[in-house]
């Protein structure tokens, strides 16, 4: 059995990494993509994982099968297919090291996944099924990820999201809130950003969990705050735990995911259903996934910047 399972995108991010002599960026190649990200913490802390996806048969693709396999990932799940290029993200980086994107993906191989091509056999036997909405934004991939979650769902999986909005790659803002809506109905626990609420509802953090704890019967909420901590909450108990001070910030990249599997892989060590967690529960799953998540952000990348177990526990005292 698998602890969990995740579909969606893998990419490249190119990051910069200084500017030449004309004021042009120079770019570093890492292996990216949010569900990649997120999968890589959990391999971290302990637990055991699989990827659904679409690469291209080509350099990259190849590496970022190679990067997952080196992280513990299995990617039976991920076709290489050599119709489509890998999707690329160029990354641009203010001085808190607070990113922007602008992908390569008109179409990238992650949008091509079939849903002929989603390894049932994956989800017959993990606990928990992770997604984001990228995987909704154009078919075919978008029908496999419906038919993952049915599948996970029908074997009694439950199911993770993190909406990771991007809002250029959404024909529009109206099919983006759509499919949002529609992905929220359908987790059981759900790691969202303040912004994000903020977009969705233009309420606070605290009144998002609710909404989702009330109206979309989610049953755990990470309603993260970025530099400032995360607020979560289930139907016992509620928390705002902040971020470890001192830890300057040189790439933010990868580091919501990072956050979500390293919460992640807490809430699965305690073998309780996310509605029986108690205010104490909440709070030390809260504080190692802000920590590990800060952490992160003081090296480049996603998968890569993934910080050991010993310096997280360390810096938690």
């Amino acid at each position: 059995m698998f602890d969990v399972v995740a579909l969606g995108e893998l990419l490249i991010d190119f990051a910069p990494v200084s500017v030449n002599e004309a004021g042009y960026p120079t770019l570093s190649a890492n292996p990216g993509g949010a569900p990649g990200n997120f999968l890589a913490a959990l391999n971290k802390y302990g637990c055991s994982t699989a990827m659904i996806g679409k690469v291209g048969d080509d350099m990259f693709g190849r590496l970022l099968v190679s990067t997952l396999k080196g992280a513990g990932i299995d990617t039976r799940g991920v076709v290489a297919d050599p119709a489509w290029f890998t999707t690329l993200a160029f990354v641009s980086l203010d001085a808190s090291g607070n990113r922007d994107f602008s992908f390569a993906r008109k179409p990238g191989a992650d949008t091509r996944l079939r849903p002929e091509e989603v390894d049932e056999s994956l989800l017959s036997d993990c606990r928990v099924f992770h997604f984001g909405t990228l995987s909704l934004t154009d078919e075919p991939a978008a029908s496999a990820t419906r038919r993952a979650i049915s599948l996970a769902r029908s074997h009694g999986a439950l199911i993770s999201l993190d909406p990771n909005l991007r809002k250029p790659l959404w024909p529009s803002e109206d099919a983006a809130r759509s499919a949002i809506d529609w992905s929220l109905h359908q987790a059981d626990i759900v790691k969202i950003s303040d912004e994000e609420i903020r977009w969705l509802w233009g309420m606070s953090p605290e009144q998002g969990a609710r909404l989702l704890l009330e109206e979309y019967d989610v049953s755990l909420v990470y309603a993260t705050l970025g530099p400032r901590g995360c607020h979560t909450a289930n139907a016992k108990a509620a928390v705002t735990v902040p971020s470890p001070l001192g830890i300057r910030p040189v790439d933010t990249t990868g580091a919501g995911d990072i956050f979500g599997g390293s919460a992640m892989s807490r809430f699965l060590s305690l073998h309780k259903a996310p509605a029986d967690l108690t205010g104490d529960d909440l709070r030390a799953i809260t504080a190692f996934a802000c920590t590990a998540a800060s952490l992160s952000t003081q090296k480049h990348g996603g998968i890569t910047s993934v910080p050991e177990m010993a310096e997280v526990l360390s810096r938690l005292g």
